[in-house]
């Protein structure tokens, strides 16, 4: 599988103001393979690290703070030589070696001439803890589950291409309008994690694809269980089995009390950004107002919580294959666009998008693109009612307003009506 979090490492393994790079996300999309890959196609050789298999590896960082004693023992280890620039070093779950992490901090001041890359599953949750890691020295990459682009060249290379040569405004063959479409129906099931993918490439068997997400949401849910902080690993789990019924609400808004009647700010606060920071969960804030800075208006009591990936999703609400592969509407087709469309905006805009709402209605997302603030309407199928984006757009007039829905691609007076499936491509096309 080719991953666009490649172009990224190859560009910091050139970059003149490299630091150790430290990447996050959530378990199994895929950090592991995608350090290992760029080791074998960028470097002469890779060495690799793995602090939960090998606990004696703890040792060398718990009595050494010198880079060059360091890379003398794993040398050893690893037996072979570690030279600079040659050859990638690699720490996987280094969350379970928190001194290993620290010592990134050296290699950055001593040896900054080593190439350093660190990953763990639970690590955000660690790096949302400013005293446990050398912050500022290191360079910070979020991994994801694949977007519809990665998943689209994954299973159809043919249709990837024309994908790729989609332009401004250009008009889209029915033919390939059609296929698309259908190839964003297949996303909505099988979702962008890596096993789920190559298992639809190998096998073609979505009770296969169900299992799996099966298997992984028990991984997540063990891993709840699992983690030693303050958080209470019950309210976690809580949070986390709350949010299809958070999102089948009719405003989607989170609330506390539905996590457990009575239940308020102060029981959950902490789960919620335990969920966040290990990149489970996506949290959008509402705004008070559309205008820049977004972040500024943030209403921080208010906000929605979506899955990182809309698969598992699926699978943890329980819709079936048929609803969305022949249903034009059934039930929490609203929600399960949404966090589709949330996974596509996710690092493709430098301010995380936001929504808005008033007494008259919603609008699903606003996005901040340069100073520029732009109204995203979100359809599930051709609807095009949206009141309250229509009355924005008139009365602001803003320079792009979209709606994705499975309508063809077209601009129709101030508001451009992009397909579902380009939601990936929004920035681009703007």
């Amino acid at each position: 599988m080719k991953r666009n979090a490649m172009r990224d490492l190859v560009q910091w393994k050139e970059s003149e103001d490299r630091k150790p790079m430290v990447l996050k996300g959530a378990r199994q999309v895929g950090k592991t393979w995608l350090m290992k890959e760029f080791g074998s196609n960028y470097y002469q050789n890779y060495v690799y690290f793995n602090f939960d298999e090998e606990d004696e590896l703890k040792s060398i960082f718990e009595k050494n703070k010198n880079p060059q004693r360091i890379i003398e023992l794993l040398s050893m280890i690893a037996d072979e030589k570690i030279l600079p620039g040659d050859t990638l070093i690699i720490f996987d779950e280094v969350q379970e070696c928190p001194e290993a992490l620290n010592t990134l901090k050296y290699f950055k001041e001593k040896a900054n001439e080593y190439h350093v890359i660190a990953a763990g599953s639970l690590l955000g949750t660690l790096l949302a803890q400013p005293k446990s890691y050398p912050v500022g020295m290191v360079n910070l990459l979020n991994v994801h589950p694949l977007t519809f682009d990665e998943f689209l060249e994954a299973t159809d290379e043919s249709l990837y291409k024309y994908y790729c040569s989609i332009q401004k405004e250009q008009p889209i063959e029915e033919i390939f309008h059609n296929r698309l479409m259908e190839a964003y129906n297949l996303y909505l099931i099988i979702g962008g994690m890596p096993e789920c993918v190559t298992s639809w490439v190998n096998h073609k068997d979505p009770a296969k694809i169900s299992q799996i997400q099966h298997e992984l949401i028990e991984v997540y849910e063990n891993d709840f269980s699992k983690h030693n902080g303050k958080v209470n690993s019950g309210r976690i789990l809580m949070v986390f089995r709350s949010i299809v019924a958070q999102l089948a609400k009719p405003n989607e808004k989170f609330m506390y009390g539905a996590v457990r009647e009575g239940g308020r700010a102060r029981d959950f606060e902490e789960a919620i950004e335990w969920l966040v920071s290990a990149g489970m969960l996506n949290r959008v804030y509402n705004v008070s107002k559309m205008e820049h800075p977004l972040a500024a208006f943030d209403k921080l009591d208010s906000f929605k919580l979506f899955v990182f990936d809309t698969g598992l999703l699926k699978h943890m609400a329980g819709v079936d294959n048929s609803a969305i592969l022949l249903q034009s509407n059934y039930q929490f087709k609203g929600p399960l666009t949404e966090n589709y469309v949330l996974q596509q905006f996710c690092g493709q805009f430098e301010i995380e998008p936001r929504y808005y709402s008033d007494r008259s209605g919603e609008i699903d997302f606003v996005l901040q693109y340069g100073t520029e603030i732009i109204p995203v309407e979100v359809k599930g199928g051709e609807d095009k009612s949206a009141p309250t984006f229509k009355r924005y757009t008139n009365e602001k007039q803003p320079s792009h307003a979209i709606r994705l829905s499975k309508r063809p691609y077209l601009k129709n007076g101030l508001i451009t009506n992009m397909p579902l499936y380009l939601a990936r491509k929004a920035k681009y096309l703007l």
